[in-house]
């Protein structure tokens, strides 16, 4: 009875495991701890928003981190450019050479 417990146990971590949230992208910890203070939600949906696609997107944040003094590579804005556009604005991704090459393209090709 007891190994029947166990081997009912182990085949149950996979599932306990997958029920996990997904771990936080950098750019959601870069944004949660150097703009989520000033920026919340409210901000990026008020009617004068600076970000209508994705290069104004990817220039606020460019523009928001050089105020702030972060000193984000230009790996890092493109993270927090992706969180924001992932979780708020929806924009399609922008045609850059760096971008380009982090989305995939259409049916894998």
């Amino acid at each position: 009875m007891t190994a029947r417990l166990v081997t009912a146990g182990l085949l149950a971590l996979p599932l306990v495991a997958s029920a996990a949230p997904p771990a936080p992208t950098r750019g959601e910890l870069l944004y949660t701890t150097h703009c989520i203070a000033c920026h919340n939600t409210q901000m990026h949906w008020r009617d004068q928003r600076l970000a209508t696609d994705w290069a104004s997107l990817r220039a606020q944040v460019r523009r928001w981190q050089g105020v702030a003094h972060l000193g984000w590579s230009e790996d890092d804005i493109l993270e927090v450019t992706r969180h924001l556009n992932d979780r708020i604005y929806r924009y399609p991704p922008g045609g850059d050479k760096v971008t380009s090459m982090l989305v995939p393209s259409p049916k894998g090709h």
